[in-house]
């Protein structure tokens, strides 16, 4: 009885690893001095240089930004443009992304 036990033992230890668990998305990247995640990204169609990207800065998630690439501006959903500060997080997406 117990020889049955310990392989139904090992049966599901050797199964519990063999699943698959979800993998996390996010692209995280230490940049100067802060821990950068890229939540979500989709290249314009229209505008190749421009990125619509939910990103989070020190696990702290920021509202949905349009970077312009070319401008170097972060576009709010309200239409204002915001030119990218010194070591901004558009930096690292406009970065990220020409490789």
């Amino acid at each position: 009885m117990s020889a049955i036990r310990y392989v139904t033992f090992l049966l599901l230890l050797i199964l519990s690893f063999s699943v698959a668990h979800p993998a996390n998305a996010a692209v995280c990247q230490n940049y100067h001095g802060h821990r950068v995640c890229i939540l979500s990204i989709e290249r314009s169609a229209k505008n190749y240089w421009e990125y619509k990207a939910a990103v989070s800065v020190d696990d702290v998630k920021q509202p949905t930004k349009v970077y312009n690439c070319r401008s170097q501006v972060k576009i709010l959903k309200d239409g204002t443009f915001i030119p990218f500060a010194d070591k901004d997080s558009g930096e690292l997406i406009c970065r990220f992304f020409k490789r």
